[in-house]
């Protein structure tokens, strides 16, 4: 994620990216979908979908788990977050829609997560997946470790 002391800025943020991108699109940016992206980026830690659905619940009555799954899914196939496979949780993507080759350093103390891009390291996995005549579908990178606070 990205460091901020600010959240409402980087949730009205995320907000406007959803919308931009589903207005481009012609998707609708239901309000279970908006109201999901902004749960995922409350705390900049990563979400998992129960607390999210612990969430909703006691805001807006009792929404069912897959509800919210789809929800998270179209979140997740528009750019708009993506999925920790290593903590089966999700984390808002400051960068929506612009590259899909991001890797996260994740704090195993604090969960804080930082997604990174780098242009070198997706080209690297295109040499490597070409070498190996693999044709990639996506590509997640978590590198699991401690943070300079936690260091310390």
């Amino acid at each position: 994620m990205i460091h901020c002391e600010k959240h409402n800025h980087c949730i009205s943020t995320a907000i406007k990216h959803g919308e931009e991108i589903c207005n481009e699109k012609g998707l609708k940016f239901t309000a279970i979908r908006r109201k999901v992206l902004e749960l995922v980026w409350e705390s900049h830690k990563p979400a998992k979908a129960y607390d999210i659905l612990e969430k909703l619940a006691k805001e807006d009555g009792a929404p069912v788990p897959p509800t919210v799954y789809r929800a998270l899914d179209f979140l997740l196939q528009n750019g708009l977050v993506h999925r920790l496979n290593s903590l089966n949780a999700f984390v808002g993507c400051s960068h929506p829609g612009l590259h899909k080759q991001c890797y996260f350093l994740i704090c195993t103390h604090c969960e804080e997560v930082t997604e990174c891009c780098t242009n070198q390291l997706g080209k690297a996995i295109g040499v490597s997946a070409k070498e190996n005549s693999f044709t990639t579908e996506s590509v997640s990178l978590e590198i699991l470790g401690s943070c300079k606070t936690c260091s310390a």
